[in-house]
C-alpha cells in the first residue's frame, strides 16, 4: 500500500498555512517532510504533527512545549506520558487564559467608565458652548 503524500501547496491549502510557516516548522525540526530533490512531501505522520502544532499554537503553547509533546509520542500507541504532559500543560495554560480574561474584563470595564465620563464631558461642554452662543 502506497502512502499518500501532500505537496507543500496542498498542505498550505489543507491547513491554511503559508509555505514559510511549513519551512519554519521544518527548520525547528517539528516536522520532517520527505524530500525528493527540492520537493517536500508530507506524510500522514507529518500532517498529524502539523495539526498538533497548530492546535498547540492556538492554545498559546510555546514551540518548546509543543516540541516536548511531539517528542513524547510513542509509536506503539501507548501515549500515556504524552497525554499526561499535555494535560499538565493544558491545565497551566487554562489558568493563564482565565487570569488574562479576568484582567481584560477589568480593563474593559475601566475603559467603558472612562468613555461614559468622556461622553458626559462632551455633552456638558457642548451644551455650555451652545448656551453661550
Amino acid at each position: 500500500m502506497t502512502e499518500h503524500y501532500l505537496t507543500i501547496r496542498q498542505m498550505c491549502d489543507a491547513y491554511d498555512v503559508t509555505p514559510r510557516t511549513l519551512r519554519f516548522y521544518e527548520a525547528k525540526e517539528l516536522i520532517s517532510p520527505v524530500r525528493q530533490g527540492t520537493r517536500r512531501l508530507y506524510t500522514r505522520k507529518e500532517r498529524a504533527r502539523l495539526k498538533l502544532i497548530l492546535r498547540g499554537k492556538r492554545f498559546g503553547f510555546s514551540l518548546e512545549d509543543i516540541r516536548q509533546l511531539l517528542d513524547l509520542y510513542d509509536t506503539s500507541g501507548q501515549n500515556l506520558a504524552q497525554i499526561q504532559r499535555a494535560h499538565e500543560l493544558a491545565k497551566e495554560r487554562l489558568g493563564d487564559m482565565i487570569r488574562q480574561r479576568d484582567e481584560l474584563d477589568i480593563a474593559i470595564d475601566d475603559l467603558r467608565q472612562q468613555m461614559e465620563w468622556g461622553a458626559e464631558m462632551i455633552d456638558t461642554l457642548t451644551s455650555k458652548s451652545t448656551a453661550a452662543e
